[in-house]
């Protein structure tokens, strides 16, 4: 039984992204289904509908080939507003190249919307 399903889940992305396949399956939990949501509002993966196999809920995931690196960041450590910034340099390539997602008072969201709305949070992975 897997540990951490939401990392399970987004190096499952990494791969199958990178095999340059179309298609991926991967356990539904709530904030996967969330993480799913802020990668889909950021243009990273196409769509996600809920499947259930044999029982169990899934998560069929629609991929566009953009993701070059995903993953997460363990341990979650929490990100004030005024260290967003700092923060973006530590685990992003450059300057707007990517982002991170973190779970905050709003609900799982984007740095990028975390800024506009000058909350702080938990990061929970990055994706560039």
């Amino acid at each position: 039984m897997a540990v951490d399903r939401l990392a399970d889940a987004l190096n499952k992305l990494k791969l199958y992204d990178r095999l340059g396949k179309r298609e991926c399956i991967i356990h539904s939990t709530k904030l996967t289904k969330n993480v799913m949501s802020v990668l889909k509002e950021n243009g990273y993966v196409e769509d996600f509908e809920e499947v259930e196999i044999e029982g169990k809920p899934f998560l069929k995931v629609f991929l566009k080939g953009r993701i070059t690196d995903i993953g997460v960041i363990k341990p979650r450590q929490p990100v004030k507003y005024r260290e967003w910034v700092s923060t973006e340099s530590q685990y992003l390539p450059a300057y707007n190249i990517g982002i991170l997602i973190a779970s905050t008072p709003k609900g799982v969201i984007s740095n990028i919307q975390a800024k506009k709305e000058r909350i702080g949070g938990r990061l929970l992975a990055y994706v560039y």
